[in-house]
């Protein structure tokens, strides 16, 4: 029998690095038990505060209160100081942990790994037998963590930095025109260019009941009923309004056949119209997809994103991190001309297309 000679060095690092991701995997239950529990916001500018103290703040029992502030320590999360015994939030910690206004606010998006390992049986059925999971078929806390994950990262750049990229658009959603949020989810994106581009009618569609429900109560509360509508329908079957401006967020990548997702777009785009895709970042060759970033984005693109896809027939499941080339290559087959980057962050990719 052949053996094969083992690297100690090689070994010991890896171990390593497997140890911290278990170790990072423990850690968002406690950031989602800091969150839910305001332990980080009774912490917010509070500076040194004893175990004690953030006890009594947040109504919370001291001894639990103690070995959570000492996991924080641990995991550079929270600082501490020895001579005090206290701890403290900086206020770069608290923009991540504590402010839900905060485009880099983190909470939340430990949701949709908790909906992950709930639904583990679902992905394992599905690799065995090839059989997709539909996106409604998930744990409800897949749904919130999303919405309320891509909500921030939508405030902090639709409006300043992700419109005004695109030529010409800010200035037709000024002067009034309708446009289209396909797959809205909850419809944070939606209300949030409702309440910039008073002239201009929105429209979110979705196959999710549940979001489309919580996207009407969203803009119920921003007050804009009448001039935001939202309603259960696929990317290939929402009603033609000659839309100047078309949205897909983070969900081309979701559809089954998005090739015919973008010949509809193409059908009821208004002459002189523009598709917004905001897509995950990603580089078009898997070596150059090697970072935290798109480990994130392939792990919840198989148990999520491909998943859905597959459910919806799987004519081609692009994935998570599909890569601007295969991108562009859809919306070509659909018979657009125009395909541009018009920005990026580490995060997403902005691109503007038209016919």
């Amino acid at each position: 029998m052949n053996t094969q000679t083992i690297d100690q060095t090689k070994l010991d690092t890896f171990i390593n690095r497997a140890f911290g991701d278990l170790s990072a995997g423990y850690g968002g239950v406690m950031v989602s038990l800091g969150a839910r529990l305001g332990l980080y916001k009774a912490m917010a500018g509070a500076g040194p505060i004893s175990a004690k103290e953030l006890a009594a703040r947040s109504g919370c029992a001291e001894r639990y209160v103690s070995e959570w502030l000492n996991a924080q320590v641990a995991g550079g999360y929270v600082d501490y100081h020895a001579v005090s015994e206290t701890y403290e939030l900086s206020p770069e910690q608290a923009m991540v942990l504590a402010d839900e206004e905060s485009p880099v606010y983190i909470p939340h998006a430990w949701n949709v790994p908790a909906s992950m390992w709930f639904d583990e049986e679902k992905a394992v059925e599905a690799f065995r037998t090839g059989k997709g999971v539909a996106w409604g078929d998930h744990a409800d806390r897949l749904y919130c963590g999303v919405a309320a994950f891509f909500r921030n990262a939508y405030r902090g750049s639709l409006l300043s930095a992700w419109l005004p990229a695109l030529d010409g658009v800010v200035a037709q959603l000024e002067a009034g025109i309708a446009a289209a949020d396909i797959g809205c989810g909850h419809g944070h994106s939606t209300v949030l260019m409702a309440e910039a581009f008073p002239k201009s009618r929105f429209y979110g569609f979705d196959t999710h009941r549940a979001s489309i429900d919580a996207a009407r109560r969203i803009a119920a509360d921003a007050g804009l009923d009448g001039r935001v509508h939202f309603d259960v329908a696929g990317a290939m079957n929402y009603p033609d309004k000659q839309y100047g401006l078309i949205c897909f967020f983070d969900c081309l990548h979701d559809m089954g056949d998005p090739v015919a997702a973008v010949r509809h777009a193409a059908e009821v785009l208004a002459p002189g119209g523009t598709v917004l895709l905001i897509e995950p970042f990603a580089n078009d060759r898997v070596e150059e997809n090697i970072s935290p970033v798109a480990r994130l984005y392939y792990a919840a693109s198989t148990t999520l994103c491909c998943a859905h896809a597959v459910s919806e027939g799987g004519r081609l499941v692009l994935g998570a991190q599909a890569g601007e080339a295969r991108l562009a290559e859809v919306f070509r087959k659909a018979g657009f001309t125009h395909f541009r980057r018009a920005a990026e962050t580490p995060f997403n990719l902005i691109l503007e297309v038209r016919r």
